[in-house]
């Protein structure tokens, strides 16, 4: 049977995973790419293996990830791999599902860099180096941002001058389309309904975080715009902020555009307000300390305003998701959250929430489904890439 390779291309590190038609053969990460120490690991069968490297670079990691392919005997032969699949943060408008990767695709996609300086470029290249390893495998990119190209236009710009919106395809790009896509279906499969007939909020939360409403089969609204740094507050990531920020501390601090954006990237979110961790799990710990409750209050209270909004925006809604590594994991988070939410009657079964498995989480008296649905991105591109691969034939 043939096998499918999944990478997630980061700045430093990068992950993948080998599929067997939908079942999981091994997975492995590669971090401090381009740095002293770096690290891989592999997992498979209830293994783990860890080695350390000397620095490793782009093209050194992509070898690696085909040596480790081979030498922990998951395929005797590259050519087992039937495609490779690439997580790519933004396709604009232009790349509206998964795509094969052409010469003249690459080409389209580089032209997006701006989009996602920090993302887009790193995984463009993880596509050429794969290409350069198995040119005869075809390399689908699959986007974060195409769940998100058919949101209304009402949603979808800002208040901008229209003319530079249509000029500079200025609009929310969304962010964590893949997942919010796998467990809005998923919610509809265990909902037993049909997915267009469903309203729902899902809730991607983890160290990026973000909210999205789905209405008649699609994406209708997500909290993340035009890049991955707005909407609620986030592990490192400032969320919406006032705009008028940026020049401002440009002069408090005499720093440069990039200095500022440097720091609502990374220094913001949980971390900036807590002083201690951007891991809510490290704030839970330390939530007697005033700054670490503040940042978890602030963390539920952007979400509890979004999910608020949406609700009214949707006209009520049949299901609210949680997903991600807090919002799968995080008991007392997802308390919260729902019990701010009651005025709008959301009622969460505290046995069921305490069990964390897959599933309806609320009371049969809840006017909403509440659910926890772990998310599984690879295994949605493994489907739309199989979709992709059979229309072609």
């Amino acid at each position: 049977m043939k096998k499918f390779l999944i990478i997630n291309a980061g700045s430093s590190s990068v992950k993948w995973k080998l599929f067997e038609d939908l079942t999981v053969i091994a997975a492995g990460l590669i971090e401090r790419i381009n740095m002293t120490g770096s690290v891989s690991t592999v997992k498979y069968g209830g293994e783990k293996v860890t080695e350390k490297h000397d620095r490793l670079s782009y093209p050194a990691a992509a070898k690696l990830i085909f040596s480790q392919l081979q030498s922990f005997k998951f395929v005797t032969d590259l050519s087992e791999i039937a495609a490779v699949g690439h997580r790519v943060v933004v396709g604009s408008t232009v790349f509206k599902q998964a795509t094969l990767m052409t010469a003249a695709k690459i080409a389209e996609l580089k032209q997006l860099n701006d989009f996602a300086p920090l993302h887009n470029p790193t995984e463009v290249k993880y596509i050429e180096l794969v290409q350069q390893e198995l040119p005869k495998v075809p390399q689908y990119a699959v986007f974060d941002s195409q769940f998100f190209t058919k949101l209304p236009e009402t949603n979808a710009i800002y208040s901008l001058p229209y003319e530079y919106t249509k000029k500079f395809g200025i609009r929310r790009y969304g962010e964590h389309g893949i997942s919010h896509d796998y467990i809005s279906r998923r919610a509809a499969e265990l909902l037993a309904k049909p997915y267009a007939d469903l309203k729902m909020i899902t809730l991607h939360l983890g160290s990026g975080a973000s909210v999205a409403a789905e209405k008649t089969g699609q994406a209708f609204d997500t909290s993340m715009g035009f890049a991955p740094l707005t909407g609620v507050t986030m592990g490192t990531r400032a969320g919406d902020v006032d705009p008028s920020i940026i020049p401002y501390l440009m002069k408090k601090l005499n720093c440069s555009v990039e200095d500022v954006l440097r720091i609502l990237n990374q220094k913001s979110g949980l971390l900036g307000i807590s002083g201690i961790s951007p891991d809510m799990r490290d704030l839970l710990a330390a939530k007697e300390q005033p700054r670490a409750r503040l940042a978890i209050e602030i963390f539920i209270n952007r979400i509890v305003k979004y999910v608020g909004a949406y609700f009214t925006e949707l006209g009520g809604a049949d299901a609210l998701i949680f997903a991600g590594g807090i919002g799968e994991n995080n008991v007392l988070l997802r308390q919260e959250i729902v019990n701010r939410l009651a005025v709008l009657g959301f009622q969460l079964d505290s046995k069921l929430n305490q069990a964390g498995k897959e599933g309806l989480i609320s009371t049969a008296a809840s006017t909403v489904k509440i659910l926890i649905i772990p998310t599984d991105e690879e295994l949605s591109m493994i489907q739309q890439i199989k979709q992709q691969m059979a229309a072609a034939k």
